[in-house]
């Protein structure tokens, strides 16, 4: 486990991260258990990553202000595939856990196809399969490596019982994934036989965004990847290998996907893990 701590006049927090048992994790990304206190409400902005998110509370409500919606009071949560930021909020006080899944690994976790999902904050409780209790029962367990073994469990179990993804959008989804957004979705419809029309539609069911808008997104995220990694961004360096025809190209797919500038997202990232800070 690799653990995460902070404390300043910002608040303080601790991020407990765990990757899932090895078998798991084709469908699993992480696990994350975090406790923070903040003085006041504290606002932290979300960007689109490519992944299904399940927030499992163990403690008070947080805000989800998404754009396009109302502003969503959740507790226990999942939320889809989404190409917009999101704003979240809370009073003071977050305890819990959260479990980031690959879409196709959501899809059969949850026994339901990822389009229901994609750009949806549903409640824990609204979805199928056995969460009921699953906060109460994750709070009890004793620890963070008992959650994550529980939480091995779960999901082993969930996918045991559940339906394999269509083999094309599958093979679609890794190659997309391991070529950071790059493949042409042209070719990969060519490679399986599929017209691109066929590739979208089954993409877009499965995995919960048409194949082309879900590239721009992992491009988007390696790019986050690489400004992580450079203490002083060399911006035109960045976006050229990541796959942009230019630096203004590189700044419009932030806009759309962070609601800022490169050098602004930066400007708001918190330490010890944090996340990005919403204010």
């Amino acid at each position: 486990m690799q653990v995460q701590r902070h404390s300043s006049e910002l608040g303080g927090w601790e991020m407990v991260t765990r990757a899932p048992a090895p078998a798991l994790r084709p469908h699993v990304r992480r696990y994350v258990g975090y406790v923070e206190r903040t003085p006041a409400g504290f606002r932290r902005r979300e960007v689109p990553t490519g992944e299904v998110a399940m927030i499992i509370s163990f403690g008070p409500s947080i805000d989800v202000l998404g754009m396009g919606h109302e502003p969503l009071r959740r507790t226990s949560f999942v939320a889809g595939v989404d190409d917009a930021y999101a704003t979240t909020e809370h009073g003071g006080v977050q305890h819990g856990l959260q479990v980031d899944f690959t879409p196709l690994g959501a899809a059969m976790v949850l026994g339901m196809p990822m389009s229901v999902l994609a750009r949806q904050v549903v409640a824990l409780e609204d979805l199928p399969g056995p969460f009921p209790g699953l906060p109460e029962r994750l709070a009890d367990a004793g620890g963070w490596e008992a959650r994550f073994a529980a939480l091995d469990a779960l999901v082993t179990a969930r996918l045991a019982a559940a339906h394999s993804p269509t083999a094309g959008v599958a093979w679609a989804w890794h190659v997309l994934r391991a070529t950071h957004g790059a493949a042409r979705v042209g070719d990969l419809a060519g490679e399986i036989g599929w017209s691109r029309r066929h590739l979208a539609t089954s993409f877009r069911d499965q995995v919960g965004l048409p194949p082309k808008l879900y590239a721009r997104i992992l491009r988007f995220r390696h790019a986050l990847r690489r400004l992580d990694g450079e203490p002083e961004p060399r911006w035109a360096e960045i976006a050229y290998d990541c796959g942009y025809y230019d630096q203004a190209h590189f700044n419009r797919d932030f806009r759309q996907f962070a609601g800022t500038t490169p050098t602004e997202y930066l400007g708001r990232r918190l330490p010890a893990g944090g996340g990005i800070s919403g204010g």
